[in-house]
Protein backbone atom coordinates (compact mmCIF):
# COMPACT_ATOMS: atom_id res chain seq x y z
CA UNK A 1 0.00 0.00 0.00
CA UNK A 2 1.27 3.45 -0.91
CA UNK A 3 0.86 7.05 0.15
CA UNK A 4 0.27 9.74 -2.44
CA UNK A 5 2.73 12.60 -2.02
CA UNK A 6 1.41 15.74 -3.72
CA UNK A 7 3.67 18.77 -3.99
CA UNK A 8 3.60 22.27 -5.38
CA UNK A 9 6.95 23.96 -5.89
CA UNK A 10 8.16 27.15 -7.52
CA UNK A 11 11.92 26.98 -7.07
CA UNK A 12 12.38 23.40 -5.89
CA UNK A 13 12.19 23.47 -2.09
CA UNK A 14 8.91 21.62 -1.75
CA UNK A 15 9.82 19.20 -4.56
CA UNK A 16 13.04 18.35 -2.72
CA UNK A 17 11.21 17.82 0.59
CA UNK A 18 8.55 15.68 -1.10
CA UNK A 19 11.21 13.43 -2.60
CA UNK A 20 13.10 13.23 0.70
CA UNK A 21 9.97 12.25 2.61
CA UNK A 22 9.06 9.69 -0.04
CA UNK A 23 12.54 8.19 0.21
CA UNK A 24 12.41 8.08 4.02
CA UNK A 25 8.96 6.47 4.03
CA UNK A 26 10.06 3.71 1.71
CA UNK A 27 10.64 5.19 -1.71
CA UNK A 28 7.75 3.54 -3.52
CA UNK A 29 4.99 6.06 -2.92
CA UNK A 30 3.29 7.89 -5.77
CA UNK A 31 4.58 11.44 -6.21
CA UNK A 32 2.32 13.92 -7.97
CA UNK A 33 3.50 17.33 -9.16
CA UNK A 34 0.61 19.66 -8.52
CA UNK A 35 2.32 22.16 -10.85
CA UNK A 36 1.61 19.85 -13.78
CA UNK A 37 -2.00 19.20 -12.79
CA UNK A 38 -2.71 22.93 -12.47
CA UNK A 39 -0.88 23.78 -15.70
CA UNK A 40 -2.70 21.15 -17.76
CA UNK A 41 -6.05 21.71 -16.07
CA UNK A 42 -6.56 17.99 -15.50
CA UNK A 43 -9.22 17.66 -12.82
CA UNK A 44 -9.17 13.90 -12.39
CA UNK A 45 -9.93 12.43 -8.93
CA UNK A 46 -6.88 11.52 -6.86
CA UNK A 47 -7.03 8.16 -5.11
CA UNK A 48 -4.57 6.96 -2.46
CA UNK A 49 -4.42 3.72 -0.50
CA UNK A 50 -2.70 5.43 2.43
CA UNK A 51 -2.98 9.04 3.71
CA UNK A 52 -2.32 11.89 1.31
CA UNK A 53 0.82 13.93 1.98
CA UNK A 54 0.67 17.52 0.75
CA UNK A 55 3.99 19.37 0.50
CA UNK A 56 3.71 23.07 -0.28
CA UNK A 57 5.58 26.33 0.20
CA UNK A 58 4.35 29.03 2.57
CA UNK A 59 2.88 32.12 0.89
CA UNK A 60 1.95 34.90 3.27
CA UNK A 61 2.03 32.52 6.25
CA UNK A 62 -0.55 30.14 4.77
CA UNK A 63 -0.69 27.57 2.00
CA UNK A 64 -0.63 29.18 -1.47
CA UNK A 65 -4.09 30.19 -2.63
CA UNK A 66 -3.78 28.09 -5.79
CA UNK A 67 -3.04 25.01 -3.64
CA UNK A 68 -6.08 25.63 -1.45
CA UNK A 69 -8.17 26.17 -4.59
CA UNK A 70 -6.92 22.91 -6.07
CA UNK A 71 -7.84 20.98 -2.91
CA UNK A 72 -11.31 22.55 -2.87
CA UNK A 73 -11.94 21.61 -6.49
CA UNK A 74 -10.45 18.10 -6.53
CA UNK A 75 -12.10 14.85 -5.49
CA UNK A 76 -9.99 12.67 -3.21
CA UNK A 77 -10.72 8.98 -2.88
CA UNK A 78 -9.49 5.93 -1.03
CA UNK A 79 -7.92 7.13 2.21
CA UNK A 80 -9.36 10.32 3.73
CA UNK A 81 -6.43 11.26 5.97
CA UNK A 82 -4.12 14.12 5.01
CA UNK A 83 -0.71 15.28 6.24
CA UNK A 84 0.62 18.73 5.39
CA UNK A 85 4.29 19.69 5.19
CA UNK A 86 5.09 23.33 4.50
CA UNK A 87 8.46 24.70 3.49
CA UNK A 88 9.25 28.20 4.69
CA UNK A 89 12.02 30.74 5.16
CA UNK A 90 11.25 31.41 8.81
CA UNK A 91 7.84 30.09 9.85
CA UNK A 92 4.30 29.18 8.82
CA UNK A 93 2.41 31.39 11.26
CA UNK A 94 -1.04 29.97 11.99
CA UNK A 95 -1.31 28.13 8.68
CA UNK A 96 -2.36 24.91 10.43
CA UNK A 97 -5.66 26.42 11.55
CA UNK A 98 -6.60 27.30 7.96
CA UNK A 99 -5.49 23.93 6.63
CA UNK A 100 -7.57 22.20 9.31
CA UNK A 101 -10.62 24.18 8.19
CA UNK A 102 -9.93 23.27 4.58
CA UNK A 103 -9.71 19.57 5.46
CA UNK A 104 -13.02 19.74 7.32
CA UNK A 105 -14.60 21.41 4.29
CA UNK A 106 -13.36 18.64 1.98
CA UNK A 107 -14.07 15.71 4.29
CA UNK A 108 -10.38 15.03 4.94
CA UNK A 109 -9.02 14.02 8.34
CA UNK A 110 -6.30 16.52 9.26
CA UNK A 111 -3.23 14.62 10.47
CA UNK A 112 -1.22 17.71 11.34
CA UNK A 113 1.09 20.24 9.76
CA UNK A 114 4.88 20.31 9.99
CA UNK A 115 7.18 23.16 8.99
CA UNK A 116 10.54 22.69 7.28
CA UNK A 117 12.86 25.70 7.12
CA UNK A 118 14.46 25.80 3.68
CA UNK A 119 16.46 28.46 1.80
CA UNK A 120 14.53 31.68 1.25
CA UNK A 121 13.44 31.97 -2.37
CA UNK A 122 11.15 34.99 -2.42
CA UNK A 123 13.53 37.17 -4.36
CA UNK A 124 10.79 39.76 -4.95
CA UNK A 125 10.90 40.80 -1.31
CA UNK A 126 13.63 39.14 0.75
CA UNK A 127 17.35 38.42 0.64
CA UNK A 128 18.19 35.09 -0.98
CA UNK A 129 21.10 32.90 0.20
CA UNK A 130 24.03 32.09 -2.04
CA UNK A 131 24.79 28.52 -3.03
CA UNK A 132 26.97 27.71 0.01
CA UNK A 133 24.46 29.18 2.45
CA UNK A 134 21.59 27.36 0.76
CA UNK A 135 23.38 24.00 0.96
CA UNK A 136 23.98 24.52 4.69
CA UNK A 137 20.30 25.33 5.30
CA UNK A 138 19.18 22.25 3.39
CA UNK A 139 21.57 19.99 5.27
CA UNK A 140 20.31 21.37 8.58
CA UNK A 141 16.71 20.68 7.50
CA UNK A 142 17.21 17.03 6.57
CA UNK A 143 16.83 15.58 10.11
CA UNK A 144 13.51 17.42 10.33
CA UNK A 145 12.36 15.83 7.07
CA UNK A 146 13.30 12.36 8.31
CA UNK A 147 11.46 12.93 11.59
CA UNK A 148 8.31 14.01 9.73
CA UNK A 149 8.58 10.94 7.52
CA UNK A 150 8.67 8.66 10.57
CA UNK A 151 5.40 10.06 11.88
CA UNK A 152 3.80 9.60 8.46
CA UNK A 153 5.22 6.12 8.01
CA UNK A 154 3.83 5.07 11.39
CA UNK A 155 0.45 6.67 10.77
CA UNK A 156 0.87 9.05 13.70
CA UNK A 157 -0.49 12.55 14.09
CA UNK A 158 2.18 15.19 13.50
CA UNK A 159 3.17 17.10 16.66
CA UNK A 160 1.31 20.39 17.10
CA UNK A 161 3.58 23.35 16.51
CA UNK A 162 3.49 26.38 18.80
CA UNK A 163 1.71 29.38 17.29
CA UNK A 164 2.61 32.82 18.59
CA UNK A 165 0.38 35.89 18.62
CA UNK A 166 2.57 37.29 15.87
CA UNK A 167 2.00 34.13 13.83
CA UNK A 168 -1.76 34.45 14.20
CA UNK A 169 -1.57 38.08 13.09
CA UNK A 170 0.56 37.27 10.06
CA UNK A 171 -1.74 34.50 8.85
CA UNK A 172 -5.00 36.35 9.51
CA UNK A 173 -4.28 40.03 8.83
CA UNK A 174 -1.12 40.19 6.73
CA UNK A 175 -1.99 37.32 4.37
CA UNK A 176 -4.90 39.03 2.58
CA UNK A 177 -2.93 42.29 2.42
CA UNK A 178 0.00 40.38 0.92
CA UNK A 179 -2.17 38.94 -1.85
CA UNK A 180 -4.04 42.16 -2.55
CA UNK A 181 -1.11 44.55 -2.74
CA UNK A 182 1.99 42.50 -3.52
CA UNK A 183 1.02 39.56 -5.74
CA UNK A 184 1.17 40.82 -9.30
CA UNK A 185 3.03 39.96 -12.49
CA UNK A 186 3.42 43.64 -13.39
CA UNK A 187 6.89 43.92 -11.84
CA UNK A 188 8.55 41.24 -13.98
CA UNK A 189 10.56 42.22 -17.02
CA UNK A 190 13.27 40.71 -19.21
CA UNK A 191 16.74 42.09 -19.95
CA UNK A 192 18.91 41.86 -23.05
CA UNK A 193 20.39 38.61 -21.70
CA UNK A 194 17.23 36.73 -22.73
CA UNK A 195 17.87 34.07 -25.38
CA UNK A 196 14.18 33.18 -25.94
CA UNK A 197 14.66 29.64 -24.61
CA UNK A 198 11.07 29.54 -23.34
CA UNK A 199 11.92 27.92 -20.01
CA UNK A 200 9.94 30.55 -18.11
CA UNK A 201 6.88 29.67 -20.22
CA UNK A 202 7.27 25.99 -19.39
CA UNK A 203 7.85 26.59 -15.69
CA UNK A 204 4.89 28.90 -15.06
CA UNK A 205 2.16 26.78 -13.39
CA UNK A 206 -0.57 29.24 -14.37
CA UNK A 207 0.35 29.50 -18.07
CA UNK A 208 0.76 33.22 -17.45
CA UNK A 209 3.82 33.70 -19.68
CA UNK A 210 4.05 33.55 -23.44
CA UNK A 211 6.81 34.35 -25.90
CA UNK A 212 5.96 37.29 -28.14
CA UNK A 213 8.52 38.13 -30.80
CA UNK A 214 11.06 36.04 -28.91
CA UNK A 215 10.56 37.74 -25.53
CA UNK A 216 8.45 36.63 -22.56
CA UNK A 217 5.32 38.58 -21.77
CA UNK A 218 3.45 38.20 -18.47
CA UNK A 219 -0.34 38.12 -18.29
CA UNK A 220 -2.66 39.04 -15.45
CA UNK A 221 -2.40 35.78 -13.50
CA UNK A 222 0.51 35.28 -11.13
CA UNK A 223 1.08 33.56 -7.80
CA UNK A 224 4.64 34.83 -7.23
CA UNK A 225 6.08 31.32 -7.15
CA UNK A 226 9.34 32.80 -8.51
CA UNK A 227 9.81 29.88 -10.92
CA UNK A 228 10.33 32.13 -13.93
CA UNK A 229 12.86 34.51 -12.40
CA UNK A 230 14.81 31.93 -10.43
CA UNK A 231 14.64 29.19 -13.07
CA UNK A 232 15.89 31.38 -15.91
CA UNK A 233 19.22 29.86 -17.06
CA UNK A 234 20.51 33.25 -18.22
CA UNK A 235 19.30 35.21 -15.16
CA UNK A 236 17.61 37.47 -17.69
CA UNK A 237 14.44 38.16 -15.66
CA UNK A 238 14.17 40.85 -13.00
CA UNK A 239 11.41 41.95 -10.65
CA UNK A 240 11.16 45.74 -10.33
CA UNK A 241 14.40 46.82 -8.66
CA UNK A 242 14.09 44.19 -5.93
CA UNK A 243 15.95 41.33 -7.58
CA UNK A 244 18.96 43.12 -9.03
CA UNK A 245 22.24 41.71 -7.76
CA UNK A 246 20.59 38.91 -5.78
CA UNK A 247 21.53 35.25 -6.25
CA UNK A 248 18.96 33.13 -8.06
CA UNK A 249 17.86 30.21 -5.93
CA UNK A 250 16.58 27.24 -7.89
CA UNK A 251 16.89 23.72 -6.51
CA UNK A 252 16.82 21.47 -9.56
Amino acid sequence: MRHMVIYFSGTGNSRYVANMINSAIGGDDEIVALNDLIKTGLGKPLVSEKPFVFVTPTYGWRTPMLVSKFIRETDFGGNNKAYFVMTCGDGTGNAAAYVKELCAERGLVFMGLASVVMPENYIAMFAVPDKVQAEAIIKKAEPCMRSIAEFIKNGQQLPTETVTLAGRFLSSVVNPIFYRFFISAKGFYVTEKCVACGKCVRLCPLNNIQLLEGKPEWGGECTHCMACICGCPEEAIEYKNKSKGKPRYYLG
